[in-house]
């Protein structure tokens, strides 16, 4: 886990709400994802439906925040790099992902400072996925 909690003998996913909170957060995540209009680059990477994406993300989230290591569980090491590799994941589609997890999160009854570091880490978790050269690389 890689996301400092405010209080940490709690990890970041029991502050969040457990299973239920973080099914949550993902859910809006990416409701906001499928209808705000500003983030078709990174939703038109996804398949129609969502619901897969959706899961996947929760499962990663639960064990990268301190729950169950559900991800790891069914699928083995995220390698989340080589997983996205086969996506075009350039600046605008990596500022609308974040842009999508800071209005999810922003709508989240939960620790401030625990949302700025969640925040914080899947920002350069986000960077990390760029495959896409910046113009002017």
């Amino acid at each position: 886990m890689n996301v400092p909690a405010p209080n940490p003998s709690v990890p970041p996913y029991e502050i969040l709400g457990g299973e239920a909170g973080l099914r949550r957060l993902v859910h809006r995540f990416y409701q906001l994802m499928d209808t705000l209009p500003e983030a078709w680059e990174i939703r038109r990477l996804h398949p129609e439906s969502l619901a897969g994406s959706e899961e996947k993300l929760f499962m990663y989230l639960s064990g990268y925040l301190g729950g169950p290591s559900l991800f790891i569980e069914k699928f083995g090491h995220p390698r989340l790099r080589a997983r996205h590799l086969p996506f075009g994941i350039g600046v605008a589609e990596r500022d609308q992902w974040l842009m999508c997890m800071r209005h999810a999160l922003d709508e989240e009854d939960a620790d401030p400072a625990l949302k700025e570091a969640l925040f914080k880490a899947l920002s350069g978790l986000a960077d990390h996925m760029r495959n896409q050269p910046e113009t002017g690389d």
